[in-house]
C-alpha cells in the first residue's frame, strides 16, 4: 500500500484526527487524517483510493474490532471523527459525481423511540464502507421512511429500535415500504431485535453489530 495510505488508515484505525488531537497519546504531534488526506490529494492520490485503500479498510478493522469486544463505544466515535475528518477532503469528489460511492442507505430510529447510539454507529461504519448515509434521525414514522426512498429510490433502508414497545412500530414501517418499494432492501437491528423477528416482520437482514450492517451492504454489490 502506498505509504501515506498506510498512515491514513492507522489514522483512522486508532482515532487520530488531526495533529492537534491528544489522541491517541502515542501519536501526539504526528499529522492526523485531516492533514494526510489533504496531502495526499495534493500529491495526486485520487479520492477513491484513499476511500478505498485507506478508509474503508480502517473501518472494516474498527468494526472487527468492536465485533470482538476488543474495543467499545468511544474507541469507534473517535475512529468516526478520525474518518469523518478525511471525509471532509473527499466530499467535493464525491458531491460532483467524480468519486462514486458504492450506494445509499436510509437509516433511522423507528417511531416512538429516541434512542441514537447504536443507529448513528451504523450509520457511521456504513459510510466509513464507502456509502452515501441519509440518516433520518430518531423518531422517523413511516410517511418519512417512504419520502426518503421516493428521493433516493433504490437506497437500501436500516431500522433501528432499542424498546421492546416500538419493536411494533418496525414492523409497521417494514410492511409499509415492502408494499410500495417492492424490491427495497430492509435491515434491522437494536437490543430487542433477533433473526427470528426480523424473519417474522418480512425484513431482508438482521445484524447484531454494526460490522455485519457493513458486510451485508458489501454483499449486495459484490
Amino acid at each position: 500500500m502506498n505509504e501515506i495510505l498506510n498512515k491514513i488508515s492507522l489514522c483512522v484505525e486508532f482515532g487520530k484526527i488531526n495533529k492537534v488531537s491528544p489522541y491517541p497519546p502515542n501519536m501526539k504531534d504526528q499529522d492526523g487524517a485531516d492533514e494526510l488526506t489533504r496531502r495526499a490529494l495534493d500529491e495526486g492520490v485520487s479520492p477513491g483510493e484513499i476511500l478505498e485503500n485507506a478508509l474503508v479498510p480502517a473501518m472494516e478493522k474498527v468494526g472487527e474490532k468492536f465485533t470482538r469486544k476488543e474495543i467499545y463505544v468511544p474507541q469507534m466515535l473517535m475512529a468516526a471523527k478520525a474518518m469523518n475528518s478525511a471525509l471532509v477532503h473527499l466530499k467535493p469528489f464525491f458531491q460532483s459525481g467524480e468519486t462514486k460511492r458504492k450506494g445509499k442507505f436510509i437509516v433511522g430510529t423507528v417511531s416512538g423511540d429516541l434512542h441514537d447510539i447504536g443507529k448513528n454507529l451504523v450509520a457511521m461504519m456504513i459510510e466509513g464502507g464507502g456509502w452515501e448515509v441519509i440518516d433520518l434521525g430518531v423518531d422517523v414514522g413511516t410517511e418519512k421512511f417512504l419520502k426518503a426512498l421516493d428521493e433516493h429510490p433504490g437506497a437500501v433502508v436500516g431500522l433501528s429500535a432499542l424498546l421492546t414497545t416500538t419493536m411494533e412500530n418496525m414492523k409497521k414501517i417494514v410492511a409499509a415500504i415492502k408494499e410500495k418499494h417492492s424490491d427495497s432492501k430492509i435491515l434491522v437491528g437494536g437490543a430487542p431485535v433477533t433473526m427470528e423477528y426480523c424473519q417474522k416482520i418480512g425484513a431482508d437482514f438482521y445484524s447484531p453489530d454494526p460490522q455485519g450492517a457493513v458486510n451485508y451492504l458489501k454483499q449486495l454489490v459484490s
